[in-house]
């Protein structure tokens, strides 16, 4: 039987908004197959934390993992998307009791609706989830939105609870059209040595 694949991916262009004060994204071909006589080659600079990306400890921790030292296995597994739609603060009792098998917890809160804009708000996400994340198994934690804390944030606290508990973190989902349910997830970082962050292709299928 054939997979049914979901794009959960943000489109990188020069056109996908970067976080505010991070290198904009860019691509634009050095060589053609003209210039070459035999190929077309092309060059990206970009923010490791541009459009759909993970997080490694790295980022939020001088002492964490760096991306090549990340469990690939994170990053491969068993999701359901859980829709907290409409809420400003998301705590661990707006979460459901998650299905047999899951490791990972997508949460669809359908506020960035225009991806050529970096949003002006998301909601918060309360820290009582990444205890309610290992409690429950969970090992990977997917935002619809730039960050599991607030633009403002310098403590980043949830990043610092997640931490602790030894979660890990994916942002910048794209859930728009996805229904809550069971899915399977991959979501692979570029092996980047040395690394606090990389940009992923993040698929669900069945």
């Amino acid at each position: 039987m054939d997979k049914k694949i979901i794009d959960i991916s943000m489109e990188l262009s020069n056109k996908t908004p970067q976080w505010p004060g991070d290198r904009p994204f860019s691509y634009s071909l050095t060589a053609t197959k003209e210039d070459s006589g035999s190929v077309n080659v092309g060059e990206v600079k970009t923010s490791t934390h541009m459009g759909t990306h993970i997080d490694a400890p790295f980022h939020y921790d001088n002492d964490g993992l760096t991306i090549e030292e990340m469990p690939l296995d994170i990053y491969l597994s068993t999701a359901q998307v859980m829709d907290v739609t409409g809420m400003e603060k998301i705590t661990n009792d707006h979460l459901k009791k998650p299905e047999a098998g899951v490791k990972t917890v997508l949460l669809k809160t359908g506020v960035w609706q225009d991806r050529s804009k970096f949003p002006e708000r998301w909601p918060v996400f309360d820290v009582s989830i990444a205890s309610w994340l290992k409690n429950n198994g969970i090992r990977l934690l997917g935002v619809d939105v730039p960050s599991v804390d607030q633009e403002t944030s310098k403590d980043m606290v949830m990043h610092q609870a997640m931490n602790r508990e030894e979660r890990y973190i994916l942002e910048s989902i794209v859930l728009d059209g996805v229904e809550e349910g069971i899915y399977e997830l991959a979501a692979l970082p570029l092996k980047i040595k040395g690394a606090e962050g990389s940009p992923v292709r993040a698929i669900l299928y069945r």
